[in-house]
């Protein structure tokens, strides 16, 4: 059995000219107890009613009613039973109501007396405020709406109501009610209100000042717990936002993380983070937190030149708050062609009705941006807190990225020394390996010459041979060093010209043959057609390419091997030559460590071919001179390889004297007539 209906509802359609007060819990507390020490501090035997919303709150004042029913047998106590409360009689009456009874909600203490009379009948808001409940202030912040007054008439008003409901949970309790209606109701209440029309509420003035006083000191109490739930709320955010981006150091993860956490905190329609530096012409939208129902812009490009807000962030270094975009003389009284109207466009097509922009700073360096947008459907104003809030998270975020980036700047450096480390240990290996090597064999010759005079003429040209050999060895040995560091080095002088490209292949051909007169070369097929267009490189490092990509061919294909030499036209821009093999080949995973410095597949001191592994290294930084690439292409063991490299074509945009060592910067479309070539040695 329960009763939805409000006691509070029900008294005010009697009193319906007056008006329910405000009160806290704190107030209602100070007030009951008045009301229960006048009682036990007056003789005669009053009327006490109490309903209590819960039996916990009973049990906190049980001890007050134990002594007020010693004074006098009319106490009724109600309340929604927990554990041991129950509809009983003892020293006073419980009445055990349900937890969906309308009194589930209410607060009501009645006392009527023969000199004096008082009532409180409130009934708590439990729909409002919910942002506001504080879990260390929650019991004292709870509000109640109510009245309370010493008027009898309303009191007794009041009384009969509450008698009437203890009637429907305790029927046995006719009788004791009847009696309580003869001794303190004087006849029928609910009729005299009718008959007098209750019109004012005058209550005790001190007591009044006294619930006044109560009530601005819990106002007090609530505003000081919404500032501090308020710092609570932005440190948690601020740790926790540190907590997550500090875990990684991917600049990416912690944009995200940052961009989540902060509209999850913020609760805001739309939250952008996105990297920026100050010259910046836009920026692409990749971190975005979306609120319910609002559209997505991910992936945009945001424009940063001549964005009036962006030059005035650049300017002040600091936050730039829009509490009404479609109306901001910043956005909509600009001149500029571009400016004002794309902007206006942006704010317009994605709703941006109020806008937050905060720099992510570093010492004064920009490293980004953080937007805060609300989307409608009206504007709204940027407190003071929350953007005290959303610099914080900047600050962070600023420093994660710094240190992201020093972490990567790091890992780069330790790479670059363990690529020293390995060139040292290689340069120290092959020093000890290709250079001691013939020069032992040539101080072998020596003595031997030296220290037989009765050699044969026959043997003592054959140690003459083998030294000049070694000589020679040396010589090419300490050229490809010299070479390489004064190609790194930016020493070298280049002399760009037209060539004929099949030209500089015959000539490392011939370069190819001559030095390797007494030994067995692969079968060498040259498929470069004397008409191609003419390109614009210095002859003599041309030859020097080929004739190492030749060489390197050699050194890996056997003898009855075959090497090719072929060369595309892939665009207007560039011929493609290639030199194939049908040698040993290269793992995949080897492709680009074969152009690094003394790389030596089979390792320094454990080659069957000799070298210093300078020859490719030093093919790419010729190429790369010029403006070209080069690359290598294998199945892997056993399969071969194909080693490609561009070379600039002539064409009449050529300018010779430009930058980049005579090389141009950038080339047009040749005119569409070949040239004819014309035969002529290259030095």
């Amino acid at each position: 059995m329960s009763i939805s209906t409000s006691v509070l509802a029900e008294l005010l359609q009697f009193i319906p000219n007056w008006r329910p007060q405000m009160y806290f819990k704190a107030s209602l507390t100070a007030l009951s107890h008045a009301m229960e020490d006048q009682v036990l501090a007056e003789a005669d035997q009053p009327l006490v009613i109490a309903s209590f919303q819960r039996e916990r709150f009973y049990r906190q004042e049980a001890h007050r009613y134990q002594r007020i029913a010693g004074q006098t047998s009319q106490v009724y106590v109600l309340a929604a039973p927990e554990t041991e409360f129950s509809n009983r009689s003892d020293i006073y009456e419980t009445i055990a109501f349900t937890d969906d009874d309308g009194l589930a909600e209410e607060w009501h203490l009645i006392v009527i007396g023969q000199h004096y009379a008082s009532c409180l009948i409130c009934r708590e808001r439990t729909q409002i405020f919910e942002q506001e409940k504080i879990e260390t202030a929650m019991d004292n912040s709870r509000r109640f709406e109510g009245i309370w007054t010493s008027d009898r008439t309303v009191t007794q008003i009041a009384a009969k109501l509450v008698l009437n409901r203890i009637l429907v949970y305790r029927p046995e309790l006719a009788n004791k009610i009847a009696e309580a209606n003869r001794l303190y109701l004087d006849g029928d209440p609910l009729k005299t209100a009718i008959s007098l029309q209750l019109s004012s509420n005058h209550p005790d003035p001190f007591v009044q000042r006294l619930v006044t006083y109560l009530q601005a000191g819990q106002y007090k109490i609530l505003k000081a717990n919404r500032s501090l739930a308020s710092k609570e709320q932005k440190e948690r955010l601020i740790n926790s936002i540190t907590s997550a981006i500090r875990r990684s150091l991917d600049t990416e993860e912690i944009l995200q993380v940052a961009v989540q956490k902060l509209g999850e905190g913020l609760g805001v329609c739309r939250c952008l983070v996105y990297r920026c530096n100050e010259n910046d012409v836009a920026a692409t939208i990749k971190h975005e937190f979306l609120n319910d129902g609002i559209g997505s812009i991910k992936g945009r490009n945001w424009p940063l030149k001549n964005n009036p807000l962006f030059e005035e962030i650049l300017e002040l270094r600091e936050s730039v708050s829009i509490d009404d975009a479609f109306h901001d003389p910043r956005i909509i009284d600009r001149s500029e062609p571009n400016s004002p109207q794309s902007l206006q466009n942006l704010v317009q097509s994605c709703s941006i009705y109020s806008w937050l922009l905060m720099p992510i700073l570093y010492q004064g360096r920009l490293l980004g941006m953080v937007e805060l947008h609300h989307c409608g459907p009206v504007p709204t104003y940027w407190k003071s807190e929350d953007i005290s809030l959303v610099d914080a998270v900047a600050t962070q975020v600023g420093v994660a990225l710094i240190q992201a980036e020093a972490y990567a700047s790091l890992q780069d450096l330790n790479e670059q020394l363990a690529a020293l480390d390995r060139t040292r240990s290689n340069l120290v290996a092959i020093t000890g390996h290709e250079l001691r090597t013939p020069l032992s064999t040539i101080q072998v010759c020596l003595e031997s010459l030296a220290t037989e005079p009765d050699m044969s003429p026959e043997l003592r040209q054959v140690m003459l041979d083998t030294a000049l050999h070694d000589a020679e060895r040396m010589r090419k040995l300490i050229q490809d060093f010299l070479t390489l560091s004064q190609l790194e080095s930016g020493r070298i002088q280049w002399h760009p010209e037209p060539l004929s490209l099949s030209e500089c292949v015959e000539l490392s051909l011939s370069h190819i043959r001559a030095r390797n007169l007494e030994s067995t070369l692969p079968k060498i097929e040259n498929h470069v057609s004397y008409d191609l267009p003419l390109v614009l490189a210095d002859g003599e490092w041309v030859v020097e390419v080929l004739s190492k990509l030749l060489d390197n061919a050699c050194k890996f294909t056997s003898p009855d091997g075959l090497i090719t030499i072929n060369v595309n036209h892939p665009n207007l821009q560039v011929l493609e030559v290639t030199v194939s093999d049908t040698g040993r080949g290269i793992e995949p995973n080897r492709l680009e460590k074969v152009f690094e410095r003394f790389y030596q597949e089979e390792g320094a001191l454990r080659r069957s071919i000799g070298g210093t592994g300078l020859g490719l290294a030093i093919c790419r930084q010729i190429v790369q001179n010029w403006g070209g690439e080069i690359w290598a292409v294998s199945e892997g063991k056993n399969q071969g390889s194909q080693f490609h490299f561009t070379i600039p074509i002539v064409n009449e945009a050529i300018i010779t004297n430009g930058s980049n060592n005579g090389y141009p910067q950038t080339t047009e479309p040749p005119i569409q007539k070949r040239r004819k070539t014309t035969r002529r040695k290259v030095n």
